[in-house]
């Protein structure tokens, strides 16, 4: 009988059920960190070396996850890269199906040009790139940057939707803006432009560290002063979400911020679905499942679905997180367990 089945292509559920439907999700990727002080000297390196053009497109070197052997995966759903431009570089426009942002943890004088808009990149910044939106970046310094990208490459590529196009091979605009055309237009806080044209992403390109930052500074405020406002005891985080519908900023990742007072200590989570961490400003401790890391700036950590995560911090924390959450919910497929932090 198995053979027959064999020959017909065909599996019996009664010898594949463990792995078909495990009692709790049973992640291939594994906990990972990945540290700046090694990905920048690499990033340096590759600048050197790898030039920026069509073939390559882009100076970007993915975070590969161990448990992940042969993929260039962060998660099994989340893309993480460093991605490099040299002084005076400029990388060329294409536009894909797959959903990208950029985080940037140091450094300024690049502009990413979305739809010909152009978009300033500093140290904070939360910029977005929606899915099958032209794009093209500019150093306009005589320093190089690097910062993080994200994308659902993974998710994309697992479900053979994606499609790739070349754009033109000039810069669409040399120009430098203080405030890109859609922060003029949506960048007020509680403010709808009534006029302005229905889109199917975030019509907000940019997220400004100054306004994150005087968020998270309140919420930790207004604890001190006994209201409400944080999620867990000195622990601080503000969602970027779409101006237009109020929901999540990308359609398939989650973009958060999280500040740590010092002393902190997060609640212990497992969520359904994986994350990506990259801690922005002071030092902590991270526990994800049986690891736990001493973490810096830049450096960046993977939490595979369903793994228990704490982090704690005796001098203060910032943390930006991002997790394929969005798609989770939609499918009915979210699911979250919280043991608070004690007293």
């Amino acid at each position: 009988m198995y053979a027959a089945f064999e020959a017909a292509h065909l599996t019996p559920l009664w010898t594949q059920i463990g792995g078909l439907m495990p009692t709790s999700p049973r992640p291939d990727a594994v906990p990972a960190l990945w540290r700046w002080s090694t990905l920048l000297p690499l990033a340096e390196r590759a600048g050197e070396l790898v030039p920026v053009g069509r073939g390559g497109e882009r100076r970007a070197i993915a975070l590969a996850n161990p448990g992940l052997p042969g993929t260039p995966y962060a998660t099994p759903t989340l893309w993480a890269a460093i991605q490099y431009l040299g002084p005076r570089e400029e990388a060329p426009a294409h536009r894909h199906t797959q959903t990208a942002f950029r985080f940037v943890v140091d450094g300024e004088g690049v502009w990413t040009n979305v739809e010909g808009d152009p978009v300033a990149m500093r140290r904070g910044d939360l910029l977005l790139t929606p899915g099958m939106h032209f794009h093209e970046h500019h150093n306009t310094t005589d320093h190089p940057m690097a910062w993080l990208d994200g994308l659902d490459i993974p998710l994309v590529r697992r479900l053979d939707a994606g499609f790739f196009e070349f754009g033109p091979d000039e810069l669409a605009t040399r120009e430098t803006p203080e405030s890109s055309r859609n922060e003029r237009l949506w960048g007020h806080p509680g403010l709808t432009p009534v006029g302005a044209p229905a889109t199917p992403a975030s019509p907000l390109k940019a997220y400004r560290w100054e306004h994150t930052d005087a968020a998270l500074r309140a919420q930790l405020e207004l604890e001190r002063e006994g209201y409400p406002g944080v999620v867990g005891p000195g622990h601080a985080v503000v969602r970027f979400t779409n101006p237009a519908t109020a929901g999540d900023c990308l359609s398939t990742m989650r973009c958060e911020m999280h500040r740590l007072r010092p002393g902190a200590r997060t609640a212990t989570t497992r969520t359904a679905g994986s994350a990506v961490w990259q801690v922005f400003e002071g030092t902590g401790s991270v526990s994800v499942g049986d690891e736990t890391y001493d973490v810096a700036a830049g450096d960046v950590f993977a939490v595979p679905s369903w793994a228990p995560l704490t982090i704690r911090t005796d001098a203060g924390l910032d943390a930006f997180r991002f997790s394929d959450e969005p798609v989770f919910e939609a499918l009915g497929l979210a699911r979250t367990s919280r043991e608070d932090a004690p007293a």
